[in-house]
């Protein structure tokens, strides 16, 4: 016989701006017959009398408290209240980590989002977000396209006004901003302008609950960063050691990156192939090692302007620095290939499946990988770039620096 399934251990509530009455009756019965009810001081204080639970604000910061809180209520009715769908971008992901998704009670509000695309008209299935809370800035510019509807989810009331700093820095100006405050509630104001124009004055008078709604527009001249990997080399600060646009583009093909991989990129020189990395989908992550003290802060000002401020700049030379880092889906090795120990330290560290790219112009590192291509296959291949240049009055091909490249997959232990 199979025992009855337990009750959730704690119920999880949606609340938006409107506050209690904006809630289903199936929300406010769940609030009215909770004991302890757990949640932000300004949520709590949209509840009404009627709910008598002992109301317990969360500390800052909030994840480490999640389950010394929930211990400490262990046994009795505990409701959380969260800020409109639980699931997104909300409590919800702490709590269901914490006592698994068989515990949880949810019961969703709409999101902002779904407000703020009701309010604009625009197709929520077409409109990016990008969320600031608890997060920098920077990691929009990564999401800024030409034409682009993007919804970013505001830290507070000065977060319109940093925006628009960062689209005039980027190049988008002209991008149209709505400042979109108490969404649902009576309050609900709408502030309408331009990166260009805005005024800082009365960004501050807009509500710190707000989300800020933009179509994205290029200003003239601004360089174009397309969403494929072989970004412009004018993009990046450099001092020469930059993988040029072409063989970028074709390194990023072979590492194959996915949404959630990890990549190490070694000798990061500038950053390009990490940074384009991160740039293929918000979850991909990356750790870069730099030798060099200058180069590893050039690094981090590169993936601040590019958009991806998460990428891990470690200064040290590899093999050594590699010692503790976690485990990579994929490996890219720009430098240093004659490194005793480097490229066996790099391929231990790919569990099978995993990708390993190496490229190089020098004949000592192209044999270590001739060799290397003879006893673990992959694909060995040579890139070879021209440009048309002038020449006098007619124009001729320059020829770049051929760059031997091998990939291959791992699949099993190096022999």
């Amino acid at each position: 016989m199979t025992p009855a399934p337990r009750p959730p251990a704690v119920t999880v509530v949606g609340i938006g701006a409107d506050g209690w009455p904006g809630l289903a009756l199936a929300s406010q019965d769940a609030l009215r017959g909770a004991e302890v009810i757990i949640g932000g001081t300004r949520q709590l204080a949209l509840l009404p009398g009627e709910c008598g639970g002992e109301r317990v604000p969360w500390p800052s910061p909030l994840r480490p408290a999640v389950p010394g809180l929930l211990a400490a209520h262990a046994g009795r009715r505990v409701a959380v209240l969260a800020s409109g769908d639980p699931f997104f971008h909300g409590i919800g992901r702490a709590l269901a980590d914490e006592l698994g998704p068989h515990a949880l009670r949810v019961l969703p509000h709409p999101s902002s989002v779904s407000y703020a695309c009701a309010r604009l008209g625009w197709p929520v299935e077409d409109t990016g977000v990008v969320t600031l809370v608890g997060r920098p800035a920077a990691r929009l510019a990564a999401a800024l396209h030409d034409g682009r509807r993007l919804l970013v989810l505001s830290t507070g009331a000065d977060t319109p006004a940093e925006v628009a700093a960062l689209l005039r820095d980027r190049g988008y100006g002209p991008t149209r901003m709505r400042v979109l405050a108490q969404l649902g509630a009576d309050a609900e104001r709408h502030v309408d302008g331009t990166a260009d124009t805005w005024d800082t004055d009365a960004a501050c008078a807009v509500d710190p609950l707000n989300v800020i709604a933009l179509d994205c527009r290029r200003a003239p001249g601004a360089l174009r960063l397309s969403a494929a990997p072989g970004l412009p080399d004018e993009a990046y600060e450099h001092d020469g050691q930059l993988t040029k646009r072409h063989v970028r583009a074709a390194t990023l093909a072979a590492l194959a990156p996915a949404p959630g991989e990890l990549l190490w990129d070694i000798g990061g020189g500038s950053g390009s192939i990490a940074i384009e990395w991160m740039r293929t989908h918000p979850s991909c992550r990356a750790v870069t090692v730099e030798r060099d003290a200058v180069r590893a802060e050039r690094i981090a000002r590169n993936s601040d302007t590019l958009g991806v401020p998460a990428l891990r700049v470690v200064r040290g030379a590899a093999p050594e620095a590699l010692a503790g880092l976690p485990a990579p889906d994929a490996v890219f090795i720009g430098g240093g290939l004659t490194v005793p120990g480097l490229l066996d330290a790099c391929w231990d560290a790919l569990a099978p499946g995993g990708r390993l790219v190496a490229n190089t112009v020098t004949l000592e590192s192209e044999a270590l990988l001739a060799e290397r291509y003879r006893a673990l296959g992959g694909e060995l291949v040579r890139l070879a770039v021209a440009h048309a240049v002038p020449v006098g009055g007619f124009t001729g091909w320059r020829q770049a620096m051929p760059v031997t490249q091998w990939s291959v997959t791992k699949s099993g232990e190096l022999s």
